[in-house]
């Protein structure tokens, strides 16, 4: 029996992957979280095989809370499982220990084959993400401004680009506004951009940006 677990803050996706795995064999849902300090305690308290994560919950960056869980628990595989479809977010994922990633537009179509392939030590990327990272394969390493970012500039780049003002980022990230006021400078810096106008532009031209996000 493959033990999962669940980690998303929308009660209704986690209604839908529990629905999707009570009707396949060899799987059990051990345990759900909501966000990442849930998440946590839930790792921490739960014997499981594959934890099923959802990047963008409240509390800790889902980058940072990967490593975390690896360093913790290193036994336990973890699928992404995101709205997030750029392969930049996938690369950042199995860079910090993710065995798999899904977007949720997929999970109905590829989550059991998913976690079947996770769980047997396998790989899984969706077809369209291999596609992508095909493609990246024939561009030079860090070509773009946004990939010298660290995985917290990153995220909070794409929230300052999606409109957020620096106390709701710094509410959501759980830190103070004089952090996120320097990691805005840092990102500033680094893609070499002079305001948020410029990172709003340059978030849209580069498609770092779902249908689920709002500018």
């Amino acid at each position: 029996m493959i033990k999962v677990l669940i980690a998303d803050d929308h009660a209704l996706v986690r209604e839908g992957l529990r629905h999707i795995l009570r009707n396949e064999s060899g799987f059990e849902v051990a345990g759900e979280a909501k966000d990442s300090a849930s998440t946590l305690a839930l790792v921490r308290g739960t014997d499981a095989h594959i934890l099923v994560l959802d990047l963008s919950m409240p509390g800790r960056n889902g980058i940072e809370l990967i490593k975390q869980i690896k360093d913790e628990k290193p036994a336990l595989h973890i699928l992404v499982l995101t709205m997030h479809a750029e392969q930049q977010y996938a690369v950042r994922a199995f860079r910090a220990g993710a065995a798999g990633y899904i977007t949720k537009e997929s999970a109905s179509a590829e989550l059991v084959a998913a976690l079947t392939k996770i769980a047997s030590g396998g790989v899984y990327v969706s077809l369209a993400m291999a596609e992508q990272f095909a493609q990246s394969l024939v561009e030079p390493v860090d070509s773009l401004p946004h990939q010298r970012l660290s995985d917290r500039e990153f995220d909070v780049f794409r929230r300052i680009a999606a409109g957020q003002a620096i106390s709701e980022i710094a509410q959501e990230l759980c830190v103070s506004v004089k952090t996120v006021s320097t990691y805005k400078t840092r990102i500033l810096e680094k893609m070499q951009m002079p305001n948020d106008t410029a990172l709003v532009r340059y978030a849209v031209r580069h498609k770092l940006f779902d249908d689920s996000d709002e500018i």
